[in-house]
């Protein structure tokens, strides 16, 4: 595979989308704010964790008005997909509509994605899950709002198995995940697929003859010229023409004197690099482990979309640390809520649905079910709730268009 050397860029012009209703940021920002009530919450007393039930935008407006601009450090939405289609969880009532469209749809999240921005901390990160319809759309509004220097990733995710009904295409079993930061530096706890014995035998195929250490060899050059140490030679050995050494000459000798060097039988030298030091495999930006919760063994709320809790598990272990914020503010059925709070995060949910907001409730008050449709004894339901002890306080907000029963 051919590598690219780093040049001079002669032009770099931004560009945004242009359509009819797009809003000035600062106008979206300035809005004001709606008035929320606690309803639930320990005789008034407010938790590290709280539920809205309302409109996202203006649950979002209100948190920034009450002391939370700068002070979220994650945040995870998976939106509509604008597909113009109803959903309905799996007693076959309403959950959500997925109806606005095209520009519509555009300026919706956008939107939402200025007031986010300004929610985040400066070492914050945003992760926006969506399918084919409007993912690539929505990379170039993200690009406008938090700057194309702060994309670091699209994600694509196998959500199901293989589908073999489809007609003169290929089967659509991914869909995508923009990942964007606030800016330069930000909280990155780097995620590792661990290692299986086929994959370390083709990785790392040498052996040590000192230590008995697994090994495998790699360059210690890297493409283009340098003028400096890492341009002269070491040990009477220039590097390959037209690249430099990855390291200063000091630096090799340091390696060389700790038996980090391999020298071929021609002289030509290599690092090792030991695998008992490597903490796995680096997460790729293709996720094949995480489908959705169609398993019959799996645990779920019933809620239509909802998501694999190993992957919201991931994604907040990678871009947040334990006691930092996460917030959600299409919830859903509160999959990230949980997996915020089991890995000793504090969470803030949003959500329009009464279905959504009983999803949720009943997740961290009861436990989940199981899947499969032979579930339907209470002995069954039962025993899966008395397995189940979340132990999660948290507050409800809503506001008088949003009224909440319990």
């Amino acid at each position: 595979m051919s590598t690219g050397i780093p040049a001079k860029v002669l032009r770099n012009t931004p560009f945004s989308l242009c359509y009819t209703g797009k809003e000035d940021e600062s106008s979206i920002i300035n809005t004001p704010c709606p008035h929320f009530e606690l309803v639930d919450g320990s005789n008034g007393d407010l938790y590290d964790n709280s539920l809205f039930y309302g409109d996202n935008y203006d649950a979002l407006l209100w948190l920034l008005e009450h002391g939370y601009k700068g002070k979220i450090r994650l945040v995870y939405i998976d939106p509509p997909y604008a597909t113009s289609g109803l959903f309905v969880n799996r007693k076959q009532e309403h959950a959500y509509s997925d109806q606005i469209c095209g520009a519509d749809f555009v300026e919706f999240l956008r939107k939402r994605l200025v007031l986010l921005r300004e929610l985040l901390t400066d070492d914050g990160s945003i992760y926006v899950h969506l399918d084919k319809n409007m993912a690539f759309v929505i990379k170039i509004v993200m690009d406008e709002v938090f700057g194309a220097g702060n994309f670091r990733s699209f994600i694509t995710r196998q959500k199901c198995s293989s589908k073999n009904c489809t007609r003169k295409s290929y089967g659509d079993i991914s869909d995508y995940i923009l990942f964007y930061t606030k800016g330069d530096r930000y909280v990155w706890n780097k995620p590792y697929e661990p290692w299986d014995e086929a994959k370390i035998a083709k990785e790392y195929p040498c052996i040590d003859e000192a230590t008995g250490r697994r090994y495998k060899k790699v360059p210690i050059h890297a493409p283009g010229i340098r003028n400096g140490d890492t341009g002269k030679a070491w040990k009477g050995i220039l590097p390959p023409k037209g690249k430099h050494w990855q390291y200063t000459r000091d630096k090799l000798d340091a390696l060389d004197a700790a038996g980090e060097i391999y020298w071929s039988s021609t002289g030509n030298p290599r690092r090792k690099v030991f695998l008992d030091v490597n903490k796995g495999v680096p997460l790729q930006n293709i996720w094949l482990d995480y489908r959705d919760s169609i398993n019959q063994s799996l645990l779920t709320t019933g809620y239509p979309t909802e998501k694999n809790i190993k992957l919201l598990e991931l994604i907040i272990t990678a871009s947040s640390n334990e006691g930092d914020i996460v917030l959600d503010c299409f919830a859903g059925s509160g999959t990230t809520l949980e997996a915020a709070y089991h890995n000793k995060r504090k969470w803030i949910g949003v959500d329009n649905s009464s279905e959504s907001i009983k999803a949720i409730v009943r997740r961290f008050k009861q436990g989940l079910e199981l899947y499969g449709d032979y579930v339907n004894s209470s002995a069954d339901l039962k025993q899966i709730k008395l397995n189940f002890n979340s132990g999660c306080n948290f507050s409800i907000f809503h506001t008088d268009n949003f009224q909440y029963i319990p």
